[in-house]
C-alpha cells in the first residue's frame, strides 16, 4: 500500500493573499463589575478605531461578556462608520480644532519627518487616517470616548485649498506662475557720488 500523502498543503496551488485593508487599533478596553447574589459579574467594553491608512477612518464602540466578542463587536461598528478625510502629503492642510462632550483637541500641520506627536487615543485615529506628520494636543477631558471622538470631529473639518477655493469661487493659479508673479525683478539703483 502506498504511503498516504500528509502534507495536504503542497498539493494546493499558491495563491498570493493580498494584504488587509483596514487595520484595527483598540484604545481601550473597560472592566465593568455587576454585583449580585452569586458574586461579581464582569463585563467588557471596547473602544476601536479602524482605517485604510489612506485617508478613511472610523470609531466603533461594543459591550458583550467576554473581551473577544466586545472588540468584535467594536471593529464591525467601526467599519460601518468609516469617513473621508483630507489629507495633504502625509500631514494635514491646516490647524484645528474639534471637540466632543468634554474633550478638546488641536491638530497643527507638521513638516516632514517630525512623526506623529499625539498620546493615546489621539495617536490611534491619526495613525489609522495615514497620517504620518502632525502635532496634537488634547485640552479637555482625558476619557478615551471623547478624545476619539473630538479627533474623528477635528479630521472632518479639513477642506484642501482646491476645495476652499472652488468654494469662493475662485481658480488656483499653478506654482510656477505664482512663483514668477511674487518675485519680479528688482533693478540695481547705483548711489549718487558727491
Amino acid at each position: 500500500m502506498p504511503p498516504k500523502p500528509r502534507d495536504k498543503k503542497s498539493q494546493r496551488p499558491e495563491t498570493p493573499r493580498e494584504p488587509k485593508e483596514t487595520t484595527e487599533k483598540v484604545v481601550f478596553i473597560n472592566r465593568c463589575a455587576k454585583v449580585v447574589k452569586g458574586g461579581r459579574r464582569f463585563s467588557f467594553s471596547a473602544l476601536i478605531v479602524s482605517g485604510d491608512q489612506k485617508g478613511k477612518v472610523g470609531v466603533g464602540f461594543g459591550k458583550a461578556n467576554e473581551v473577544s466578542e466586545a472588540i468584535r463587536k467594536a471593529t464591525d461598528a467601526s467599519k460601518k462608520r468609516m469617513v473621508k478625510i483630507a489629507v495633504q502629503e502625509n500631514t494635514i492642510p491646516h490647524m484645528v480644532t474639534g471637540a466632543s462632550g468634554g474633550g478638546r483637541v488641536l491638530l497643527r500641520p507638521a513638516s516632514p519627518g517630525t512623526g506623529v506627536i499625539a498620546g493615546g487615543g489621539v495617536r490611534a485615529v491619526l495613525e489609522a487616517v495615514g497620517i504620518r506628520d502632525v502635532l496634537a494636543k488634547s485640552l479637555g477631558s482625558s476619557n478615551h470616548a471623547n478624545v476619539v471622538n473630538a479627533t474623528i470631529d477635528a479630521l472632518t473639518q479639513l477642506r484642501p485649498r482646491e476645495e476652499v477655493f472652488r468654494l469662493r469661487g475662485k481658480t488656483l493659479r499653478p506654482k510656477a506662475a505664482a512663483i514668477a508673479v511674487e518675485a519680479p525683478a528688482v533693478e540695481s539703483v547705483e548711489p549718487a557720488n558727491a
